[in-house]
């Protein structure tokens, strides 16, 4: 079985988070492409921007072939994003609207808000989260918990994952030992995500102290 290398101009081993998942693939194949982006769902730290190239570039090398890059890293996302929901199932509406609660800040009016708003666009968010860093690890434990038909939820995710996956992969596929490029434009996107999920906290919690201390003083 082919070893993946870094770029040709260094021709030495890929290190780090990339050296794993190559070796993962190498020993496992197909299931060790769906395992590292399942667990892309469950920890958001491992980016399915840097695996996805990876088994595009592994298809072009004959690890599998490219259809079966797309199989199974697709499987993975999908399997990932069912132990979110049913994680969610399993905590359910009441729980999970008292545990909210508790966090400094967060009103359980919060909570019907967004259950209104998911009401609204859930299919949308569910589509389109596979499509977004952070989110999609995230968006299938509000389906969970709102209980989301099961078969929506799947045919939605997997349609999402589908279409997400075969632009990195086929990226990585068509770039060969050039794959690692796409990955810096995907970190900017992720950043990107992150800098406006900061923003929104950061406004929403400075928004939320003004309207406690204005609602002290007029006590």
């Amino acid at each position: 079985m082919t070893t993946l290398t870094a770029p040709t101009d260094t021709a030495e081993p890929l290190g780090g988070l990339a050296g794993w998942a190559v070796g993962l693939m190498d020993s496992l194949g197909g299931p060790g492409a769906a395992l590292i982006v399942g667990l892309d769902n469950l920890f958001p730290p491992i980016p399915s921007e840097l695996v996805l190239p990876l088994a595009g570039f592994s298809a072009s090398r004959g690890t599998f072939t490219l259809v079966g890059a797309l199989a199974w890293t697709t499987l993975g996302s999908v399997l990932g994003a069912i132990v979110v929901y049913l994680l969610g199932a399993l905590l359910g509406r009441e729980r999970t609207r008292g545990l909210l609660a508790r966090i400094p800040l967060v009103e359980a009016a919060d909570f019907d808000r967004t259950e209104r708003w998911f009401a609204r666009h859930g299919t949308k968010a569910v589509f389109f989260g596979r499509m977004v860093p952070i989110f999609r690890s995230l968006i299938s434990l509000p389906a969970g918990i709102e209980r989301m038909p099961f078969w929506t939820f799947l045919t939605l995710t997997t349609l999402g994952s589908l279409i997400w996956n075969s632009v990195f992969v086929g990226a990585g596929y068509a770039l060969g030992e050039n794959w690692h490029r796409i990955g810096d434009y995907a970190d900017v996107f992720q950043k990107l995500v992150i800098g406006l999920v900061v923003v929104a906290v950061t406004v929403f919690v400075v928004v939320r102290l003004r309207a406690r201390r204005t609602a002290s003083r007029t006590r």
